[in-house]
């Protein structure tokens, strides 16, 4: 794995690419059009429809350009067969008592609240490559925690 490119799932890469698309196709032309309204009104200089309508232009317009980089460099990883743990693999693991399962997804994908955790992040940089019946340890804000490997799919 190259350290300079940006691995994501196939999955990851088309919810970012469907993401651009509701961006261009329908959310900026949206903001266009409240803009549009907001000037007809009069006076923008004490618009407050028109303050915010450009500042979720502005939005729109740094979110479509990180999003359009984001993909250009972005490489979907293949993972082979009998590698570990790698990018898109599910992984159920036992941590005091109980058993959790994480998805190891690339960095722009990664959602802790939805159990997608970044292979960069401590505990991704701790799984990867690793396979089942293997512990690892990992320092976390309340101590070290020892994960065991259950399961990978």
């Amino acid at each position: 794995m190259q350290k300079d490119s940006l691995y994501v799932t196939r999955e990851g890469l088309e919810k970012l690419r469907d993401e651009l698309k509701e961006l261009v196709e329908i959310k900026r032309p949206e903001v266009a059009k409240r803009i549009q309204n907001a000037r007809e009104m009069g006076d923008i200089s004490e618009n407050a429809e028109y303050d915010a309508a450009r500042q979720e232009q502005s939005y729109i317009e740094g979110r479509i350009a990180e999003l359009e980089e984001v993909i250009k460099n972005s490489k979907i990883y293949e993972p082979t067969k009998g590698d570990g743990v790698a990018i898109g693999s599910k992984v159920t693991v036992h941590i005091d008592g109980e058993e959790e399962t994480f998805h190891i997804v690339g960095a722009p994908e990664a959602n802790p609240l939805e159990k997608k955790i970044s292979h960069e992040s401590p505990l991704g940089v701790a799984l990867f490559g690793k396979k089942v019946g293997e512990k690892i340890e990992v320092e976390a804000p309340m101590g070290k925690l020892t994960y065991t490997i259950l399961n990978i799919e």
